[in-house]
C-alpha cells in the first residue's frame, strides 16, 4: 500500500515539464512589448495599402491579415503585466532605431505599381522574421508559469504560416517577369539589411544570445 504521507512529486508521472524558462519577467514583458508594437505597425501598413493595390485579389488577402495582425496586437496587449513599474503603454515600444527605420522603410512604397515592393516587404522579410522570433520564444519559455503566453503563440503562428503561404503565392502570381524578379530581390536585400542591423523584431538577442542595453535605446522597462 502506497504511504500516503510520502512526499509526492509536483507534476503526474508522465509530466516532466521543468519549471523555468528560458526568459525572466521582465525580459517576457519586454518582447510582449515589442510584438504588440510591431502587429500594430503591420495592422496599420496593410490597413493603408488596401485602398491603394489596384489589384483586387491582393486588397481581399489584405484585409483578412491586416485583422489578423490587429488580433495579435490584442493578445500581447493582455500578455503584458498589469504592474505600475511595468506600465503596458510604456511597454508597447519598438526595441530600437533601426527598427523603426525598418517600418519606415516596409511602408514607403505608395504609388500603385508598386504592388510587389509593398509585398515583399511582408511576407518575404518581415513575417519570416516574425515566425522565427515567435516559434524561438514558444521553444524557451516555462509551460509551467506561461501557459497563456504558449496559447497565444500558438494561435498566432498559425495565422502567421497561413499569411505567409498565403502572401508568397500572391507573389509568385505577381512576379512574371525577369525585371519583376530583380524588383522583388533588390526589396528583399534592402529591407533584410535594416532588419538584420536591428537585430531582429525584439532587438539583439530575438533569437537568443545577449542582448545589449545600450543598442535599445527605447527600453523603459523597471527591474
Amino acid at each position: 500500500m502506497a504511504d500516503p504521507h510520502a512526499p509526492r512529486p509536483a507534476f503526474a508521472p508522465w509530466d516532466r515539464r521543468e519549471l523555468p524558462g528560458s526568459f525572466t519577467v521582465e525580459e517576457s514583458a519586454r518582447r510582449a512589448g515589442n510584438y504588440k508594437w510591431i502587429e500594430m505597425r503591420l495592422f496599420e501598413a496593410l490597413g493603408g495599402w488596401i485602398a491603394t493595390v489596384p489589384e483586387l485579389d491582393v486588397k481581399m488577402r489584405l484585409g483578412t491579415h491586416c485583422y489578423h495582425h490587429a488580433w495579435h496586437a490584442e493578445l500581447w496587449h493582455k500578455r503584458l503585466p498589469e504592474l505600475r513599474e511595468m506600465n503596458p503603454e510604456r511597454l508597447a515600444v519598438p526595441p530600437n532605431e533601426q527598427m523603426e527605420r525598418f517600418v519606415e522603410a516596409l511602408t514607403e512604397p505608395e504609388a500603385a505599381d508598386l504592388t510587389i515592393e509593398k509585398l515583399v516587404g511582408v511576407y518575404r522579410v518581415l513575417i519570416p522574421h516574425k515566425i522565427a522570433a515567435y516559434t524561438y520564444h514558444l521553444n524557451n519559455t516555462s509551460t509551467i508559469t506561461d501557459a497563456p503566453t504558449i496559447r497565444s503563440l500558438k494561435f498566432i503562428l498559425h495565422d502567421e504560416m497561413d499569411d505567409w503561404r498565403d502572401g508568397e503565392m500572391i507573389l509568385q502570381s505577381l512576379i512574371e517577369t525577369p525585371d519583376d524578379v530583380r524588383r522583388a530581390a533588390e526589396r528583399q536585400v534592402e529591407l533584410e539589411t535594416i532588419l538584420v542591423a536591428a537585430g531582429g523584431i525584439c532587438g539583439p538577442g530575438t533569437l537568443g544570445g545577449p542582448t545589449s542595453d545600450e543598442q535599445q535605446p527605447h527600453q523603459e522597462v523597471s527591474a
